[in-house]
């Protein structure tokens, strides 16, 4: 009797560990999946969200209509996996990359008024040309001397910026802390060699509908 008593509150002792460890895992997923929702900068560089002036609200939102949009626009057509981008800024949707014909980018650009919650859209989608291996090298130089500009300043925040280059043309999408942040990175576009023009769609931080948490 006595060896079945303490058997038994052995296997009680083990049960209630057992529903802490449960509770303690389950604590630790629903904290680490919040983490994973906020942890990847703007731009997804793995940076933390302290970098990011927008709201964790706004960039949950933005989230959901980035997923929303990034399916919509493979559903279409699934090459456009590599040759179309698309960003979420605070509700405005923002396209780059190349088609083959003018048609295809007025569809991208439906999609991309009909997502829930599209404050605004810019799409700045070329139609496709003959492949140029020359210019294309150009402007990939362009675009990684950029990034490393803006890498190298310390007063601006390089990963709130996303950057592409189309026949030595610049266009940079991303947030700034400052007017002067965003003239400092407009700047140092200009200043890259053979730089044509320079497309800046870039949001002042006192521009978000929502600039604390």
């Amino acid at each position: 009797m006595i060896f079945q008593k303490k058997l038994s509150m052995i296997i009680v002792w083990k049960l209630k560990m057992k529903n802490k460890i449960l509770i303690l895992l389950f604590f630790c997923f629903i904290l680490s999946g919040c983490a994973g929702v906020s942890s990847s900068g703007i731009f997804g560089t793995g940076v933390s969200v302290a970098i990011d002036p927008r709201s964790l609200g706004t960039q949950i939102d933005d989230s959901l209509m980035q997923k929303n949009l990034t399916a919509r626009i493979l559903l279409l057509n699934k090459n456009y996996l590599l040759s179309v981008k698309s960003k979420v800024l605070d509700g405005r949707i923002f396209l780059t990359g190349k088609v083959d014909e003018p048609e295809e980018k007025l569809k991208l650009t439906k999609i991309a008024w009909e997502t829930n919650g599209v404050r605004s859209v810019r799409n700045d989608i070329k139609i496709k040309e003959a492949f140029n291996f020359k210019q294309s090298a150009k402007d990939l130089l362009i675009t990684s001397q950029l990034r490393t500009a803006l890498i190298l300043n310390k007063e601006i925040k390089a990963t709130n910026y996303q950057i592409d280059t189309y026949k030595k043309k610049i266009y940079i999408y991303g947030i700034s802390q400052t007017k002067d942040e965003k003239d400092l990175v407009i700047t140092e576009a200009k200043e890259i060699l053979d730089v044509e023009d320079v497309i800046a769609s870039i949001l002042l931080v006192d521009n978000l509908r929502i600039k604390t948490n």
